[in-house]
């Protein structure tokens, strides 16, 4: 029901049904699970933030224009994976209503 994400560095949900299709005992294990996925994220924010940091110090002191270029790139993904992360981080469904996992 879950599956890894190696861009994201975390497992997500991978539901092959929807969401209220799935018994009551089904969705409180499912919400167990990410919950203990879900407290990691911003330990992996942390870390994407470090490495970041990183790259913008080696940026700062970096004169050969190609290797500015690369660095940025690696700035931006950075970011956009963190982005990611904390979108995942607000998925919160509830296991009585009608919400979903995010998709």
């Amino acid at each position: 029901m879950f599956q890894y994400d190696k861009r994201l560095g975390i497992s997500i949900p991978a539901l092959n049904r929807e969401w209220l299709e799935y018994t009551a005992d089904e969705r409180q294990v499912i919400m167990h699970k990410w919950e203990m996925i879900r407290g990691k994220i911003p330990d992996r924010i942390q870390e994407l933030e470090t490495h970041i940091n990183e790259k913008q110090a080696a940026l700062n002191n970096e004169e050969d224009f190609d290797r500015s270029c690369r660095l940025n790139t690696g700035i931006s993904e950075l970011a956009s994976v963190i982005n990611d992360l904390w979108l995942w981080f607000r998925t919160v469904p509830d296991v009585y209503t009608n919400e979903k996992i995010h998709q």
